[in-house]
């Protein structure tokens, strides 16, 4: 297939969303695909438009197009991206995509599928950050309606959009989303692996052989609810005089909460082999987030054997078996989650039964697994589109 694969994120930003979208193109590029990248560029980066091609080619190529972008207001260490839909046309009428899959909801998505849909090009979207319930973070609430609305509208322009989670599928479904299909994600079992427990590390922390570590990992601010992770830790402590809390990550709350909370180790973004040894070297991992739509951390952590507290959503709802595999937290209950990492606590020594079932289950959820069923999707949704393109159909405005 020729691809077009639009994202306002991706390497070297550092996030979720950004290493999956990296990961993603690399399969489908390996497994012979053409993909064209089409994202914002950096503040280092030079303009790398599409070059204008001879008359007469209509080279499809693994290229990438660097359009322009601005920094996300909240968020100035990511960005948007902007590229007229004309512009996107008039390369696509000379070198045709098969499909135009849109990564992330900015404007440059919206732009992409406007211009797909009027060249009567397939398209698809994923549907991968709750954005709508971003906004009551910021006290700017009162925008939510309007934040859903957009991406039902940018949604509504796909011919089929991807959610992580069954769970996601039937809330988005009720919110008048259509023509959802669930994709999974997968992990890299092979580096994150309690073979990766690094004993002078945990010295480092301050920690000794009997000693639990939780770990927090991810962005520092104030969607991902970090503050309850740091509050859990100074409820237990107390009751636990051997235990450490280890924060890797980075973002606006960093300095505050490295202020409220000096026991804490702070040790910023983790990334490839470093960050597998700092999950395989704790021993209980706190997710305290309510606005991740799956949470890749979840089966990094699971796949690390650590014992995993969250609430019961995203990936761990549909992953964990309670007191089992984990420990899940009923959604905006405080005390609820805090006593679930008293009991994971309990149970989280390293050689325990609890610790190896989180491992087999992160096992059963692979990436070449999830690639080749999103691949898979994708090549529905061409054949799909071009049945019911009859010759001489006008495309759709």
């Amino acid at each position: 297939m020729r691809i077009a694969y639009i994202t306002e994120t991706f390497p070297p930003e550092i996030n979720g969303v950004a290493l999956t979208t990296a990961r993603t193109v690399q399969h489908l590029r390996q497994a012979g695909h053409a993909v064209q990248l089409i994202r914002p560029r950096q503040p280092h980066e030079t303009a790398d438009g599409p070059q204008p091609l001879a008359e007469g080619d209509h080279t499809f190529d693994n290229g990438e197009w660097r359009t322009a972008g601005a920094p996300i207001p909240m968020y100035p260490g990511l960005r948007f991206g902007w590229a007229t839909s004309s512009a996107l046309r008039e390369r696509w009428q000379q070198a045709r995509p098969d499909i135009v899959h849109v990564a992330t909801p900015g404007p440059l998505a919206w732009s992409a599928l406007r211009a797909a849909r009027a060249e009567g090009i397939a398209t698809s979207a994923d549907f991968r950050t709750n954005f709508h319930a971003y906004s009551r973070h910021y006290r700017l609430g009162w925008l939510q309606p309007a934040v859903l609305a957009y991406l039902r509208g940018l949604h509504g322009m796909a011919d089929r959009s991807f959610v992580p989670t069954p769970a996601l599928c039937e809330e988005l479904a009720a919110a008048g989303f259509e023509r959802l299909h669930v994709v999974g994600r997968g992990v890299d079992a092979g580096q994150f692996s309690p073979a990766q427990r690094d004993e002078a590390l945990r010295e480092a922390w301050g920690a000794g052989p009997d000693d639990r570590v939780l770990l927090y990992v991810g962005r520092l601010a104030a969607e991902k609810n970090v503050a309850l992770a740091l509050d859990t830790f100074e409820v237990l402590r107390p009751h636990h005089p051997g235990l450490r809390m280890v924060v890797a990550g980075d973002g606006p709350l960093r300095a505050r909460l490295e202020a409220e909370h000096p026991e804490v180790c702070f040790v910023g973004l983790q990334r490839g082999a470093a960050l597998a040894r700092c999950y395989a070297s704790a021993d209980v991992f706190l997710f305290p987030s309510l606005t991740d739509t799956f949470g890749n951390v979840t089966l990094e952590a699971l796949a690390s054997g650590l014992a995993v507290v969250a609430f019961d959503s995203a990936a761990a709802g549909e992953l964990l078996e309670p007191g089992r595999s984990g420990f899940l937290a009923r959604p905006d209950s405080r005390a609820s989650f805090m006593q679930a990492a008293r009991l994971a606590v309990a149970e989280a020594d390293p050689g325990g039964a609890l610790r190896q079932r989180a491992r087999r289950l992160a096992l059963c959820s692979d990436w070449e697994t999830a690639l080749r069923a999103f691949e898979q999707e994708l090549a529905e949704v061409v054949d799909e589109v071009a049945g019911r393109q009859a010759p001489g159909r006008p495309a759709v405005a």
